[in-house]
């Protein structure tokens, strides 16, 4: 997220986060309240995989990775994770909200692992038996997981419309992996779950979220004013938008 891909803005993912350029973002609630998600029923959780990355929902063996991840200052200055973020959040995170989640068909959260290739990776996970989503690429079930690198997530903001929001892990920002990740989620979006629109907001200012967004394709279009609540006052946000036809290859 050359830039470094960073912090984004979102109210939900892994407490709340916001878009930056060094493997942080999230959208606008990816935390918040469930709203009716845009096929009403239980959706059950996928897998996806692209060159480096394996994309599967965070479970309750993530709270530890989570927790320190969310450590980083940057995400949360530039999110809106608790602060200070304790053990206790990241629990509820991967335990309640993210599965509720998906149960309830509104939001769709994933954390990015690098994917290790000789199979001795370090995330304690493996492969896990998960079978790919359409949107993925690769032969991740072959693949061990190496390391969390960010979480991200799609929410549902109304009918036909999800919300993409991701932060990233302070020691692997700089190398494209969220970009990579965001495209793959962003085509699932579009594609399986047969969204009309995927938007992107971010505080005003979010430089590295919104190079982050412009790598993804997102078309920005325009300033909301006093759109996001954060530290405490209303801030500006910008606004951009993915739609099917913006999708390449």
């Amino acid at each position: 997220m050359g830039a470094s891909d960073s912090a984004a803005r979102g109210d939900r993912i892994a407490g709340n986060l916001r878009l930056s350029d060094r493997d942080i973002t999230v959208g606008e609630n990816l935390l918040a309240t469930h709203r009716p998600g845009p096929h009403n029923r239980a959706m059950e959780p996928v897998t996806l995989t692209t060159e480096r990355l394996i994309l599967r929902p965070l479970g309750p063996a993530d709270a530890g990775a989570v927790f320190a991840a969310c450590q980083d200052p940057e995400i949360q200055y530039w999110t809106t994770v608790p602060s200070p973020y304790l053990a206790e959040h990241a629990r509820g995170f991967v335990r309640e909200m993210v599965p509720q989640g998906w149960a309830g068909d509104t939001e769709y959260t994933f954390g990015a692992f690098l994917a290790d290739e000789d199979g001795d990776g370090d995330g304690g996970h493996g492969d896990g038996g998960h079978r790919d989503g359409d949107g993925g690429h690769g032969d991740g079930g072959a693949r061990a997981e190496g390391p969390l690198v960010a979480c991200l997530g799609l929410m549902s903001r109304g009918p036909g419309v999800l919300e993409l929001g991701f932060w990233s892990v302070k020691e692997h920002r700089g190398r494209g992996l969220v970009t990579e990740a965001a495209r793959a989620l962003c085509r699932w979006g579009l594609t399986d779950r047969q969204a009309a629109r995927v938007e992107w907001r971010a505080e005003v200012g979010n430089t590295a979220s919104r190079a982050v967004a412009d790598r993804c394709g997102f078309v920005q279009e325009g300033t909301l004013r006093q759109a996001l609540f954060s530290r405490g006052g209303q801030r500006d946000a910008w606004i951009a938008s993915l739609i099917p036809s913006d999708l390449s290859g």
